[in-house]
Order: C-alpha cells, then sequence, then structure tokens
C-alpha cells in the first residue's frame, strides 16, 4: 500500500473507517453520545451571556424598547424636569409622561408588591409592549407582565386585585421599557434590582382609584435618541441636582435582566467540564479495548504493506471524524435550547442563537483533543507490536507483583479475582473511580442545593419563588442525570471490556477450580472496588459547606446515604448481566482465542 497516491489512500482509509464502524456499532455510538452531550453542555455555558443580550436585542426590537427612561418621583401630567427632555438635542423621538403607583396585587390569597403603569389602548411609537396571550388593556381589564405572571402562576381570565378591586387579566405581554420580574421598580436614584416587585398595565381610566388613594407615584417618559450607544452620556449631561432624576438606559436595562442568568453560567461551564471528564473514563476504556481487538487486524494491514502512518490514520480517523460529528451536533443541539435555557424568567421573547465561531472552536478543539487524547496511548502501543506477534495475537504475560500477590492469596476467591484484575489495570481503575467520584460529587451538590432553604423575592406579604434558583435547580438537575447516565454506560462498557481482556486469565481460573458464579462475582467487584472509592471521593464535598454558608442546610441522612448507596448498587446490578455472559463462556473457546 506504500504506493498509493493521496486519493486513493484517503479511499482506503474510508473504507476502513466505514467498516469497523458497521462492525461495532454500539461502540461508535457511545463514543457519539458521550461527545455530543458535553459538547452541547459547553457551547451553552460558553454563549449564556450573549445568548442572553440577543433576548434583550430582540425583545427591543419587536417591541420599540426606548434608548433612555426618564424616571422622576411624584405625580403630575408632565413635570418639569422631564418636559425639558423632550427637546433636548439628540432626542429624534418621545413618549407621553406616564405614570407607575406602587400598589399591591392580590390572587389566590396572595398580596404582593406590584408596580401598575398606565397605558394607551393604542401604544405611541416608543415602547409597544408585545402582547403574547390575549389582548392589550382595556377599561375594566389588566395585564400582567409575562415574568410576573409566570412567578404568580396568573393566566388570562383570572381575576386578581388591584389596590382593593377585583378586574379579570386580559392579556399577559413582555416589553423592554423596565427591568423583568423581580426588578419592576423604576424610582428613585440607585433603584431597581433590589427592589422587588412586579409590573402590570391598566387604563388610565382605572388608575384614577390609585390617584385618589395618594399612593406613591412616578413619572416615565420614554426617549428615542439618535445615537442610541450613547445614551449614558446624554443621561449624565442631563442631571440636575436641583430637579432629579433617575435614568435608565437600555444598556442598564439589559444588565438588569442579565441578573435572571447569573450563576447559570457556571453551573453550565462546570457541568460542562465534568461531563466531558466523565466522558473521557468511558472513551478511554473503549479505545484500549478496541485497540486490544484489533491487534490482530493491524497485523493484518501491516502484512499486506499498509505502513504503520497508514495504520495510525485508520485508528485515528475513526475516532476523530465521531468526534467532528458529535461536535456538529452538540452545536446544533445547543442553539435549538438556547431560547428556552437563557429564558428563566419568561419576560423575555425566546429566540434560538447560534454558538460565535470562537465558541464553535473551542467544543471543537475540546472533541479532538478528547478524542486524540484517548486513542493515543493504545494507538501507539499497537504500532509498536511486531507484524507476527499481532497477527499470532497472543496472551500478554501479566507482571509478577508479589505484594499484590501476597495480599489478594488470603481472600476469597471472587475478592480475588477483583483485586488482581485491578491491579493488573490500575490506569483503568483509576479513571473509573475518578468518573465515579466527579458523578458522585455533581449527585452530592444537587443535594445540597435542593436542601437549601433560602427564600425568593420579598413583594410584601407574600414571598414569591426565585426563577432564576428554580431554573438553576432544574438545569443542575438534569446535567447530573446526563451525568449519572454516562457514568453507568462507562461502568457496562468497563466490564465488558474487562471481560473480554481477561477471558485467559478467568478460563484458567477455572480450570484451578472456580465456579462461573465466583467469575462473575470477581468481574463485578473488579468495577465495584474502584466505585467505591469514587463514592468515598464524591463525598467530602459536605464538608466544604460551611466555608461558603454561614447557615449551611445539610439534606436528611438517609437521602445522603441512599445518595451514597445508588451508585454502588448500580454498578452490581449492571455488572451482572456481562460478567455473567462472559463467566458461560467454555474453558476450551477462552484459551483458544488467546485474547488479553
Amino acid at each position: 500500500m506504500g504506493g498509493l497516491n493521496a486519493v486513493s489512500r484517503s479511499l482506503v482509509v474510508l473504507r476502513l473507517v466505514v467498516a469497523d464502524v458497521r462492525r461495532h456499532p454500539a461502540q461508535a455510538l457511545l463514543l457519539l453520545l458521550s461527545l455530543t452531550v458535553s459538547t452541547a453542555v459547553l457551547a451553552l455555558g460558553c454563549s449564556l451571556s450573549r445568548a442572553t443580550d440577543a433576548l434583550y436585542e430582540n425583545t427591543r426590537a419587536a417591541t420599540a424598547g426606548p434608548d433612555l427612561v426618564a424616571v422622576v418621583n411624584g405625580d403630575g401630567t408632565a413635570p418639569s424636569a422631564l418636559r425639558s427632555l423632550r427637546n433636548a438635542p439628540g432626542v429624534v423621538a418621545h413618549s407621553r409622561t406616564y405614570q407607575r403607583y406602587s400598589t399591591t396585587l392580590t390572587t389566590q390569597g396572595s398580596s404582593v408588591r406590584t408596580v401598575a403603569q398606565s397605558a394607551d389602548a393604542r401604544p405611541g411609537p416608543i415602547d409597544r409592549p408585545l402582547v403574547t396571550s390575549g389582548r392589550w388593556v382595556r377599561p375594566g381589564g389588566v395585564v400582567v407582565e409575562r415574568g410576573f405572571a409566570a412567578a404568580l402562576g396568573i393566566r388570562v381570565g383570572d381575576r386578581v386585585g388591584v389596590a382593593g378591586r377585583a378586574l379579570p387579566v386580559v392579556g399577559i405581554a413582555v416589553t423592554a421599557a423596565s427591568p423583568i420580574y423581580p426588578w419592576a421598580t423604576m424610582s428613585g436614584p440607585g433603584s431597581g434590582p433590589t427592589d422587588h416587585s412586579g409590573l402590570v398595565w391598566l387604563d388610565e381610566a382605572d388608575t384614577r382609584p390609585l390617584v385618589s388613594a395618594h399612593v406613591p407615584t412616578t413619572s416615565l417618559l420614554y426617549l428615542k435618541l439618535r445615537n442610541p450607544d450613547a445614551a449614558q452620556a446624554f443621561a449624565d449631561s442631563h442631571r440636575d441636582p436641583a430637579a432629579p432624576v433617575n435614568f435608565f438606559t437600555w444598556q442598564r436595562i439589559a444588565e438588569h435582566d442579565a441578573l435572571m442568568l447569573r450563576g447559570l453560567q457556571t453551573i453550565l461551564v462546570m457541568g460542562s467540564w465534568m461531563l466531558g471528564f466523565v466522558a473521557v473514563a468511558g472513551v478511554a476504556t473503549l479505545a484500549a479495548g478496541r485497540a486490544a481487538a484489533q491487534t490482530r487486524r493491524m497485523g493484518l494491514l501491516k502484512a499486506v504493506g499498509a505502513t504503520p502512518g497508514l495504520v495510525a490514520t485508520v485508528l485515528f480517523a475513526e475516532y476523530l471524524t465521531l468526534a467532528l460529528i458529535a461536535d456538529a451536533l452538540g452545536l446544533t443541539a445547543a442553539t435549538l435550547t438556547s431560547g428556552a435555557l437563557t429564558n428563566p424568567g419568561a419576560g423575555l421573547i425566546s429566540t434560538s442563537t447560534a454558538p460565535t465561531g470562537t465558541v464553535a472552536v473551542i467544543t471543537t478543539v475540546f472533541a479532538l483533543a478528547t478524542a486524540t487524547l484517548t486513542t493515543l496511548a493504545p494507538t501507539l502501543r499497537a504500532l509498536r507490536t511486531a507484524t507476527v506477534k499481532a497477527l499470532a495475537d497472543p496472551a500478554r504475560t501479566p507482571r509478577h507483583r508479589p505484594r499484590s500477590t501476597a495480599v489478594s492469596a488470603v481472600l476469597p476467591t471472587s475478592l480475588l479475582l477483583g483485586v488482581r484484575l485491578v491491579a493488573r489495570r490500575p490506569g483503568r481503575a483509576f479513571l473509573h473511580a475518578c468518573g465515579t467520584a466527579t458523578t458522585q460529587t455533581g449527585i452530592t451538590f444537587l443535594l445540597l442545593v435542593y436542601a437549601d432553604r433560602t427564600q425568593g423575592y420579598d413583594l410584601g406579604a407574600t414571598t414569591l419563588t426565585d426563577l432564576r434558583m428554580v431554573h438553576g435547580r432544574h438545569v443542575l438537575l438534569a446535567l447530573t442525570v446526563v451525568m449519572a447516565v454516562l457514568a453507568l454506560v462507562n461502568t457496562v462498557t468497563i466490564t465488558w471490556t474487562t471481560a473480554l481482556e481477561a477471558r485467559p486469565t478467568m478460563a484458567v481460573a477455572r480450570t484451578f477450580g472456580a465456579t462461573p458464579a465466583q467469575i462473575t462475582a470477581g468481574l463485578s467487584l473488579a468495577q465495584l472496588l474502584p466505585a467505591l472509592l469514587g463514592v468515598l471521593g464524591g463525598m467530602p464535598l459536605l464538608l466544604l459547606l460551611p466555608l461558603v454558608s454561614d447557615q449551611p442546610s445539610y439534606p436528611p441522612a438517609w437521602l445522603l446515604l441512599s445518595a451514597a448507596l445508588a451508585p454502588l448498587l448500580a454498578t452490581v446490578a449492571l455488572t451482572a448481566v456481562p460478567a455473567r455472559l462472559a463467566a458461560r463462556r467454555s474453558v476450551t473457546e477462552a484459551l483458544g482465542v488467546g485474547t488479553v
């Protein structure tokens, strides 16, 4: 094959790769699944900040959001401080002055702090809230901001009380002219993200009872600027100590909205690396097992004239191709799910955003590096094997370890076999233990998060749910479940690979009197021992909790014990079937195969 040109070599490599994938579809699917999940989560984590900006920008465009909101405390239809801004240099359009009233909203027995804003039946050219359900305001009806409605569980047709007056909910809408729930308050310098409240819109006539009730009132003016990017400079140049005006630039509102996702990006990035580590543990075992099983195949390729470079190309091409496919699938999955993931409060218009080129490069490098690092060692080992030895495919002579032999000699047969299998492949046992420890860490952290008794937003007499905390918990739960599934799949893969490689050893043990049941138990124990070390390694996270919280909340002891026992019981259950199948193979057949 050394005389083949580049095109012919590529066709040969392609045919060999396709043939190997067809012969081992389950192993290829495992690699594809592991890398797809890892790259998707990594892409989401790296793209989260950009996706949040895109959500606000889309909402601002769809609702004709203002470039600047000027807020003044006190009532009055047109305070002089706002009136002077309408014709200021740089202003190309403005709204009329709207009033906001600090009041309460009652629903289902709960009373929450609310700001009620007067609205026109036909919104003006600036700030046209997008109605996502129902219709816009009409006399005798109220429209609720969508994030606020989601927190209260309000739907169109429900009846709510605004300042003691029962009104039907006629619509639910989103806006870019105000920070999303729970930061609707826009009164006083520096307010907004610290004052929790929801937003509703009322017809002008329905706000008159609020005027007569003398509730705190603010006046708002929406401005469209010639240079929207210079909104902060415009606000700074028009501050007047004699007539204090609080300015909210569109950039400031976008920053407030981004607070809803604070912490979620950390969860996704950390989760992607943890998933990647668990995936590496499984893929490394898969690559080692396949390289060992392909020793004779490589010998045949060398025998017909294939150079070591061509053999290495065949081995690497399959993994790198699968890695690139997984990367493409992961980026696609991240694009499709970004809209729902980055809009936990539902206060913005959900939209899917594709990861940037930088993010695509990061995920591609991650996928290719994972495939390369896990394939490199077994490939080099196979290339160093002489052609004649590879064709004969003899059993590998185990190393003599006096200490492990002395320790294992006094153990029961099943435990002896398990310890010997672990001692012969310490690197694989270490990866298995680390993968289990990573998964156990995720499970423990999930239990700690759910045990946290931190309350939600204080909106007066009622505390509402913290939507970002709930959303973060859901994302963490999904990541932990995926991580656990990958760890369990890895356990099955490691057990089956170990069983295939140890067939001669187990056959020899059976010739000395070991029963199939003892062989099965030994193979299971070979996976249970690293899993036990991994579980013990993941639990100490509980000891670090007092360092990050003054009042740590611990899950119940029975729940922690169940979380520790679950991976061990799952390991026993999942290893029983492949171990039993390997143990039922006849001694003659196993010794005749000669594969280590």
